[in-house]
């Protein structure tokens, strides 16, 4: 399952630049995919899903960031499996299962303890990947803090570890917040829209650019890392400009 987890990585690195270390990906062998017929709800990888259900609607809601994210993920969980439109399938549905249901939360982040419970390392992944979603939005809720505290828990993550990940999200879009602002002028012409775009125009222009600049794309092609940085580093750009696009949309 180390494939799967350095996929993970690489997906974190879709919405965080410059303030955490990347993985390398030279063992990535796309070759060595898994057939999977059973119950994903024993795989670490329809558990991952689950929590993520849980923690995307902590709030009561998901941005389209979040979805954004949970799409990319769906899409690239699966290809790493022979039987990929079926995981994809069951990927989705798990989700819109579990998003609606908060009582096994600690039932399910146990299960996947089960599981990693001899790589300390990867639980902290997954924690750092939750709490990326969590964030994404840059509004880290009392109800978000309050779950991922009850996931970390249940993976036996040691709490200074989880106060310093939260410390480091903080810090990066605090960082993010106090420099300087795109214009609303910058924001069209990085999206390469007019400003007299509708908003199918605007959104197809953006999921244009995504997936142009997508780190995880980038890097399946063997893209040296200083590419991929540059890459990441351009999405949260495209990002930045959509969402200051879309808040001037509805003034």
């Amino acid at each position: 399952m180390k494939l799967i987890f350095l996929l993970f990585v690489a997906i974190v690195l879709y919405f965080i630049a410059r303030n955490y270390k990347t993985e390398k990906f030279e063992n990535i062998k796309l070759d060595n995919k898994e057939h999977f017929d059973g119950d994903l709800m024993h795989h670490e990888v329809g558990l991952l899903v689950a929590l993520m259900a849980k923690v995307s609607k902590a709030d009561g809601k998901v941005c389209e960031l979040e979805a954004q994210m949970l799409k990319h993920t769906f899409d690239d969980l699966a290809s790493y499996f022979t039987n990929k439109e079926e995981i994809k399938n069951k990927l989705i549905d798990i989700y819109k299962t579990e998003k609606e249901n908060f009582t096994n939360t600690i039932i399910l982040a146990k299960s996947l303890y089960s599981i990693t419970k001899y790589d300390y390392q990867k639980r902290i992944k997954v924690l750092e990947y939750l709490l990326n979603l969590a964030f994404i939005d840059k509004n880290f809720s009392n109800e978000e803090k309050m779950i991922t505290q009850d996931i970390a828990n249940a993976l036996k993550i040691k709490n200074t570890d989880f106060e310093n990940l939260i410390n480091s999200f903080k810090q990066f879009y605090n960082n993010q917040k106090e420099s300087s602002a795109l214009s609303l002028s910058k924001a069209y012409e990085i999206l390469d829209v007019n400003s007299n775009a509708d908003d199918t125009t605007i959104k197809k222009a953006y999921r244009t650019l995504v997936k142009k600049h997508h780190p995880d794309i980038i890097a399946g092609k063997g893209a040296k890392q200083n590419i991929i940085d540059n890459a990441t580093r351009k999405l949260q750009e495209i990002n930045e400009a959509y969402e200051l696009i879309k808040k001037d949309k509805k003034r």
